[in-house]
């Protein structure tokens, strides 16, 4: 029953919905909205869900002191304060309705910071990495160095001194031969995603069920 029961749910739910998109009909049109009127409650359960997992996951850290607990201490702590923030600690406490309340304050001032920081953080990593792969090893890596200087000095004030030809050359690059690329990994991943859906509705990935999948 505890692979049954949620395999046929998937099943079932999976081909109407498949079903209901190639069928333009207003009994179609309903099943969907009905169907759909119902993911904000799953969503709601699969956070509660989620919470949890976390919890226990760095819990269990923190009582056997794992390698970089304190990590986890900073997971939780945030977790479960800023609801607090937000729901019983409202603006109007803090000197009004239009003052901000202290999940703003926490918000504004710690999370929007960090953010910052780790985007900057990445732009260098972006940076040290597009060095590696531009060295001309091969003729593609030469093809793939010479296509991005193009690019990038298409794209900066310093490329209009050369003339237009070169601005024009990169969007060119871009909309074109970039552009088939694009289309062409996104072809392959929605195939994918395709074929990981059948898999799951059909019963053939069972890997979602977690223990009850073996």
């Amino acid at each position: 029953m505890k692979r049954t029961v949620p395999l046929m749910i998937t099943m079932v739910g999976g081909l109407v919905l498949i079903i209901q998109y190639f069928i333009p009909h207003q009994v179609s049109v309903s099943v969907f909205n009905y169907y759909t009127s119902w993911a904000p409650i799953v969503s709601g359960f699969a956070l509660i869900l989620g919470v949890g997992s976390i919890t226990r996951l760095h819990y269990h850290k923190i009582r056997i002191r794992d390698r970089n607990w304190p990590y986890s201490l900073a997971t939780l702590i945030p977790m479960y304060l800023m609801p607090v923030f937000a729901l019983l600690l409202p603006p109007s406490i803090w000197g009004g309705n239009q003052a901000p309340g202290l999940f703003d304050f926490m918000y504004t001032r710690i999370q929007v910071p960090i953010q910052s920081t780790m985007f900057s953080m990445l732009a260098f990593y972006i940076a040290s990495a597009a060095f590696r792969a531009f060295r001309a090893k091969s003729a593609l890596a030469t093809l793939l160095l010479i296509a991005a200087v193009i690019v990038m000095l298409g794209q900066v004030p310093i490329g209009d001194l050369a003339g237009r030809w070169l601005p024009n050359l990169g969007q060119w690059i871009l909309r074109y031969p970039n552009l088939a690329a694009k289309r062409a990994i996104e072809l392959g991943v929605g195939f994918g995603v395709l074929a990981t859906c059948l898999k799951i509705i059909f019963g053939v990935e069972r890997g979602w069920l977690g223990g009850a999948g073996e």
